[in-house]
């Protein structure tokens, strides 16, 4: 059976695969969209001693390498680490926890980005209404909603292709850690190709999808704005 037929016929491995990885992605994005999304609000409308430095170490977080976060999390989760009495290692939670950490400093620097423009533009109005700090954030988010969602879908994109933090952290464990891109290192090194081609195809027809929806949420709302 070839990657084609595995696809049609709704391969249960394959499908189960594809869940998982779904899973595991989503929710580091929307843990990392709650934390990163007020987080680079607050550092773009606000001044303090060392913004300059952490804007600087947020940008540089974005180029992270994948392995170095996997590393960290490992060792805090391991047995000796700080968390190793949560038995969380090699379960799907700690591949969330990995790959948030990972997404996080894309949504959080993305969002500084937009909401710092929207401020120039902005300012005097919500000064002049005497909108307070919080007040400012949820205005500007909500203004910048199409914006941000593009970053949100970056951060997705960048999950969704991940496999050596979660691979050092989840273990690859077939039926329980296993997703999309460490079941391809795998099934590629055992030789079933089909398998691996199947995920693949749907691994880049989902980044495809994700870059064609943030293409058009900014076109739509460039035709909004305009």
């Amino acid at each position: 059976m070839n990657a084609w037929q595995l696809i049609a016929s709704g391969d249960a491995t394959l499908f189960a695969i594809v869940r998982l990885s779904l899973m595991v992605s989503l929710s580091a994005v929307a843990i990392a969209a709650v934390i990163g999304l007020p987080l680079g609000a607050l550092l773009a409308l606000t001044r303090f001693p060392g913004r300059a430095a952490l804007i600087v170490l947020l940008n540089g977080f974005m180029g992270l390498p994948p392995v170095v976060v996997g590393l960290s999390v490992y060792l805090l989760l391991s047995r000796s680490g700080p968390l190793g009495g949560w038995g969380l290692l090699f379960t799907p939670l700690a591949m969330v926890i990995a790959q948030s950490l990972l997404v996080l400093p894309i949504i959080a620097a993305l969002t500084r980005q937009t909401i710092e423009d929207l401020w120039s533009e902005y300012r005097d109005e919500l000064t002049a209404v005497g909108v307070g700090p919080w007040g400012r954030v949820a205005t500007l988010l909500w203004d910048g909603r199409f914006s941000l969602t593009t970053a949100l879908l970056a951060g997705f994109g960048r999950a969704a292709a991940e496999v050596g933090t979660v691979m050092i952290v989840g273990g690859n464990i077939d039926g329980f850690t296993r997703t999309m891109t460490t079941a391809i290192a795998l099934e590629t090194s055992k030789g079933n190709l089909p398998l691996a081609l199947g995920l693949g195809i749907i691994l880049i027809g989902l980044i495809l999808a994700v870059n064609a929806a943030a293409w058009g949420v900014r076109a739509w709302s460039e035709q909004r704005t305009g």
